[in-house]
């Protein structure tokens, strides 16, 4: 049996530390990062950061959205930067203007204001702020900087209009116009589109079989829902959105949040209870299905998680005719109450190995067993006992003879961590055998930029049964041989060509050693420009850095756009 500081070492011997610089893009709840553009000698972005990150529709008189513009390579800001600001929501304009911040960070106090009576939205949006003197038409706040402490007396310019009074997701454009000196107009214009989440609560009840009342909140990070409906022969509850199903449009959608919350004392929902979810008729991965009992005493809250990946499974598996249809129907299905097993820890800093303000949890089914997939749940909470949001974490497990037998760390080698948005997450892991596990856990930090304050490294040691017969076991997969990794770091190499490891990929595929998921054949002839993505992704799946179905996605995506054939 370890001791607590000889298992802190451990961790820190499984786990890369690293400091992180965080280069990937994808929008959070309340902040996104774009793909950087080449700048000079500087790969440049923007982020759009949201405070408060969670809003509300009508809980806010004004919130700060603020604007960075850095080089990815050195997470140093430019400065003396003019940007033009665009606001958007459902392809409606909302707010633009030009706005000029001095040190790379631009700070607007954004005062939400209903009832406009303009067709043209934007019309209704007034700007305040003086026109800097060097940056003709930019307004600017002369004052105090403004910093994540002092947002209520810093000097900033604002917009009051039709922003955030009305949920869903908005897009924020940015065109840097200048930058390191107020009088130095950019030759061509760098555009960004970041997206941030706001919040909307739709209120709605139904009566049970006895006529009881029964109070319901759709929390809607998307758009407004409609059709509420419960069903009493299953106690499901469902809805419906608007929704552009269009598969252009999907590759742009991070995530879609909704939450349903219902009261802790309607049976079918209490606490511990297990839920089904449903997009279109399709049931969606348990892992895009979270049930907070934490965040309130006397209501549980579902999250329906759906990222990109689940929406395209959804679909490829209706096809085509799901394109043009303009909703999403959501359900949801309470299951019965599960019999769980639990162990809860703290984490540790890095270096002086000293308690950090994070305690995570870990539940699990005990139906579930050796040789199945245990669908573990991670919870990660403050030292109020909160849930903590947007964590970046990664986990490894090992057996009781320190075989590593699975390990995640996100899908991006660049910027590491699984994120996990509202401080849940659940994690499919084959187990081969009955027996003590080890699972080590590592917190990078929260947010965009991975705060360290919650950063730790942890351990727990769980007991794992022979699981039930009624839950079927794992197949034992064929070992994908040697020599097609070696292709792959070759290929990415430029010691093969292409033709060489797309004969060694189609023959992977056709004695069924590599399972591709249904996947549309594309149109074009085949070994069309491999994109660069696919060859770094070769080179980290040869090198262990990546697994084996994230470089599977990397060849779906080579059959759909035609670029790889099939042969049958």
């Amino acid at each position: 049996m370890y001791s607590k500081f000889a298992l802190f070492i451990s961790i820190i011997g499984i786990f890369s530390i690293v400091t992180v610089l965080p280069d990937a893009f994808g929008h959070g709840l309340g902040g996104d990062q774009a793909p950087p553009i080449t700048f000079g000698d500087m790969k440049v972005t923007v982020r759009t950061q949201l405070s408060p990150s969670d809003i509300t529709v009508g809980e806010i008189d004004s919130a700060n959205m603020q604007v960075r513009f850095f080089d990815t390579l050195t997470d140093t800001n430019l400065d003396k930067v003019t940007y033009r600001i665009e606001v958007w929501q459902s392809g409606e304009l909302l707010a633009r203007n030009l706005f000029y911040d001095p040190d790379g960070r631009l700070d607007v106090k954004i005062k939400p204001k209903e009832n406009c009576n303009e067709a043209d939205l934007e019309k209704c949006s007034i700007y305040g702020g003086s026109e800097h003197v060097s940056a003709p038409g930019a307004l600017f706040v002369q004052g105090a900087a403004c910093t994540d402490d002092n947002l209520d007396i810093c000097a900033r310019p604002s917009i009051t209009g039709p922003i955030f009074v009305k949920g869903g997701l908005y897009k924020i454009r940015v065109d840097i116009e200048a930058a390191t000196s107020p009088r130095t107009v950019l030759a061509n214009l760098l555009s960004y589109e970041t997206y941030v989440s706001v919040a909307q609560e739709q209120n709605f009840s139904f009566q049970t079989a006895n006529a009881e009342e029964v109070p319901v909140i759709i929390k809607t990070y998307y758009d407004d829902v409609d059709n509420f409906d419960f069903n009493k022969s299953d106690n499901s509850i469902s809805f419906d959105m608007p929704f552009n199903w269009n598969p252009d449009y999907v590759d742009l959608v991070q995530v879609v949040h909704e939450e349903v919350r219902v009261p802790k004392s309607f049976t079918p929902y209490a606490e511990g209870k297990q839920f089904k979810g449903y997009v279109n008729g399709v049931e969606i991965d348990q892992r895009a299905l979270l049930n907070d009992p934490y965040s309130y005493e006397d209501t549980n809250i579902v999250h329906f998680l759906i990222t990109k990946n689940e929406l395209q499974k959804i679909n490829e598996k209706l096809g085509s005719s799901n394109y043009n249809n303009k909703k999403m129907d959501l359900k949801l299905v309470p299951l019965d109450e599960a019999s769980k097993s639990s162990t809860e820890f703290y984490l540790v800093d890095t270096k002086n190995y000293e308690q950090v303000p994070t305690t995570v949890n870990i539940s699990w089914d005990g139906k579930y067993g050796a040789n199945q997939e245990i669908p573990f749940e991670f919870t990660f909470f403050n030292e109020n006992r909160e849930l903590l949001k947007d964590v970046k974490y990664a986990y490894v497990v090992l057996d009781e003879f320190d075989k590593e037998i699975a390990r995640n760390d996100g899908d991006d080698p660049i910027n590491p961590g699984i994120t996990s948005i509202e401080g849940l997450d659940i994690q499919r892991i084959y187990v081969p055998s009955a027996g003590q596990i080890r699972v080590d856990i590592l917190v990078y930090g929260t947010g965009l930029d991975y705060d360290p304050t919650y950063a730790g490294i942890g351990s727990a040691i769980i007991e794992i049964g022979p699981g039930s017969t009624t839950i079927p076991a794992v197949p034992e997969k064929t070992p994908i041989p040697s020599w097609i990794k070696n292709n792959a770091e070759w290929w990415a190499a430029g010691q093969i060509d292409d033709n060489s490891f797309v004969q060694g990929i189609q023959y992977l595929i056709k004695e069924d050693i590599i399972k591709i998921p249904p996947t549309t054949q594309g149109s074009g002839s085949g070994l069309n420009e491999i994109p660069s993505w696919i060859k770094n992704n070769a080179e980290w799946w040869a090198a262990g850095q990546i697994d084996d179905d994230s470089f599977i996605q990397g060849i779906q995506f080579l059959i759909k756009e035609g670029i790889m054939r099939i042969q049958s």
